[in-house]
């Protein structure tokens, strides 16, 4: 393999004290000559994946596959339903009404869309360049004309659910940068209709951590912490902010209701449970549905109930509470799947105004995004039935980890009539996990992994240790000092296959993206004759140069360790892709990263390839590609999704032999 001349530099990091030499570090910079590099990368990638592969019918089977694939419920107020529908939003009586055009977004991609309480304004978050920075724009509902005197402030990310209204609809608070995008410092804003901006003083002190305000006719609560959110400050309506947790061991993640706090907390309760804490007294907590065997997520008010969202074995249950906090029904879900939700349980928390049902997305491994409607008392109702079925069966199955811990895992085989060429009598096996950041990784339709399916490989969803499948010990169980523990439950997952039949030796592929592509560089560096070939995305590799990017220090102080800590750093080394690359033979690797990604910046792709390439003694390709207009993946357009994944999809075929 002739790759794109690539030079060195005599660079050593000093990080805590401790000297790591850095041969590729000019790949951080985003100059003309790492351009015409990562240029030059993406062609030799695509002259590789697609020599003797028909670009054409890998798109087509891209797109039987995609449709359904990004479920989006409306958003409800004052008796209409709002959407979006293409670069237009659409309001409507009943959820998927054909109703009125009210707005054109432009060429941008809609992040959320948030009514006003009486719907009468519309606020839109709009990301036009794949990075999920996106800004704020109003509209009058009526007339469909874009209001003046918007924030001017950049969002990060939707993941505080854009803004939150004031319940008279006068303005809203929102969760924004207050510099740069790449110096990451953010802030609670609160916005006046017609009157401007103010920065908005909530206690949380110089934390980055972001903070979502929730509101009532009575309180409002400041919910502090992406990962594991808690109330950190509340106040009267018109009164003064006050602390009120100042901080807690675990998550506690709900909503107001009266002048109680009702959530979701692992406090005391690994799986968690239900508590409603007064508002008026931070210590006067009563418990309300106690800890069982299903992994309780988040709760979602309706009218006079609560809707609670579970994880039975991974998949999805949602139990009915009245306002008292008692068991009253259970929604009839319409297979074993999985609920659309927020990575993050304080995304979760950022409802919007009350609606009058529960409107869901539901999905299986087999069955794409289909949206349904609940009532209490009343059947369930589907608006939107699913557009896919993939011809599979899903298989549950277990591997057991080294220290005798079983690992869950599915397997989705079988073969759809996408292919009538003949195909290996054993298929290959895509393992596609992520285990980080107690995010749980759910038994949900995804339309790549689907595509793979139908050209006739096999997918396994592996439930590693570190993801939030089964509650806060299961996170906990490959955190911070014990991350290993996920790379050693995915090695067990791999050997089972093979040991039981499942995979042929040379029969393994292995795809993750950013914490997940971590996992995918791990895998490749120390047990390389595992795996057929690695595909990471968008993904984090040089923990290292992590601590050099405000937003991947931040995230590293939370889930790693201290960059300041000389015993820390010397860990970081252990675990940090590009710094474990040694001569040797590697598997085929497919590199794929956007150039707008704030999170896992495009230069980890570049500099482990790079490094990678010069340590490769097989025959496999090393490959990279940085996708322009591309980000971390929750912004990036359709169309370059698509080719995205068509690229994916057609270098695992090229792996395998496989022909549709």
């Amino acid at each position: 393999m002739k790759y794109p001349p690539t030079r060195t530099v005599d660079i050593v990091a000093d990080v805590a004290g401790i000297a790591v030499p850095d041969p590729y570090r000019w790949l951080e910079e985003e100059t003309p000559e790492v351009r015409d590099w990562q240029r030059a990368q993406a062609d030799l990638a695509a002259s590789v994946i697609f020599d003797g592969v028909d670009r054409d019918a890998v798109r087509e089977l891209v797109l039987a596959f995609d449709t359904g694939a990004r479920p989006d419920p409306p958003r409800y107020a004052a008796g209409r339903w709002f959407r979006a529908v293409g670069t237009d939003v659409v309001v409507s009586g009943t959820p998927y009404g054909d109703g009125r055009r009210i707005a054109s977004l432009g060429e941008g991609v809609p992040s959320w869309l948030a009514p006003s309480p009486d719907g009468s304004v519309l606020a839109a978050g709009i990301c036009d360049d794949g990075s999920e920075h996106n800004t704020i724009r109003l509209f009058d509902t009526a007339t469909g004309r874009e209001l003046d005197g918007a924030p001017t402030q950049v969002l990060h990310s939707a993941w505080v659910g854009g803004v939150s209204w004031l319940p008279d609809g006068s303005g809203f608070y929102f969760f924004a940068l207050t510099g740069p995008p790449e110096e990451f410092r953010q802030a609670v804003f609160l916005h006046r209709l017609g009157a401007g901006t103010t920065l908005e003083p909530v206690p949380v002190g110089t934390s980055r951590e972001y903070t979502l305000i929730q509101t009532s006719d009575r309180w409002e609560v400041a919910a502090h912490r992406v990962g594991a959110p808690f109330p950190i400050a509340v106040r009267r309506v018109g009164g003064t902010w006050r602390p009120f947790l100042t901080d807690s061991p675990g998550t506690i993640a709900g909503h107001i209701v009266g002048d109680r706090y009702v959530a979701v907390t692992d406090v005391d309760a690994p799986r968690g449970r239900v508590v409603a804490i007064s508002l008026d007294d931070p210590s006067d907590w009563t418990e309300l549905v106690p800890e069982g065997d299903t992994v309780l997520r988040s709760l979602t008010p309706v009218g006079d109930h609560l809707y609670l969202s579970e994880f039975d074995a991974t998949f999805a249950r949602v139990r009915i509470l009245d306002r008292a906090g008692a068991v009253v029904g259970e929604v009839p879900l319409p297979g074993r799947g999985a609920l659309s939700s927020p990575f993050f349980p304080l995304t979760a928390l950022a409802v919007g105004n009350p609606a009058p049902s529960y409107v869901f997305a539901f999905s299986t491994p087999t069955t794409s995004w289909a949206v349904h409607a609940h009532r209490f008392g009343a059947p369930l109702e589907t608006l939107v039935p699913p557009a896919v079925t993939l011809d599979a069966t899903v298989e549950v199955g277990e591997a057991i980890a080294s220290d005798g811990v079983p690992i869950p895992y599915h397997l989705i085989s079988g073969r759809a009539d996408a292919s009538d060429a003949p195909q290996p009598s054993n298929p290959p096996v895509l393992v596609s996990a992520y285990g980080a950041a107690g995010v749980p990784l759910l038994p949900a339709y995804q339309a790549d992994l689907a595509a793979f399916v139908a050209a006739g490989g096999a997918v396994v969803q592996a439930y590693l240790r570190g993801g939030g499948e089964f509650g806060r010990d299961w996170w906990m169980a490959a955190h911070r000092e014990r991350k290993q523990v996920r790379d050693a439950d995915l090695v067990a997952v791999a050997e089972h296959l093979i040991d039981t039949g499942r995979a042929a030796p040379g029969g393994l592929a292995l795809t993750g993206g950013s914490d997940g592509g971590l996992m995918c560089g791990v895998a490749a560096t120390t047990r390389p004759d595992l795996w057929r070939a690695v595909l990471p995305r968008a993904p984090l590799l040089d923990l290292i140069g992590g601590t050099r990017d405000p937003y991947l220090e931040f995230v590293l102080r939370k889930a790693w360790g201290d960059p300041d800590d000389p015993a820390d750093v010397r860990r970081f080394l252990t675990l940090s892709p590009y710094e474990l690359i040694r001569d040797g033979a590697f598997p085929a690797l497919y590199i794929q990263a956007g150039a707008n990604d704030p999170r896992c910046r495009p230069w980890h792709a570049r500099k482990f390839a790079a490094r990678l390439q010069a340590a490769q003694r097989g025959a496999a390709p090393i490959l990279v590609h940085v996708f322009e207009d591309a980000g971390h993946g929750a912004a990036t357009g359709h169309d370059v999704a698509v080719e995205q994944d068509t690229e994916w999809l057609a270098f695992l075929l090229r792996s395998f032999g496989l022909r549709i």
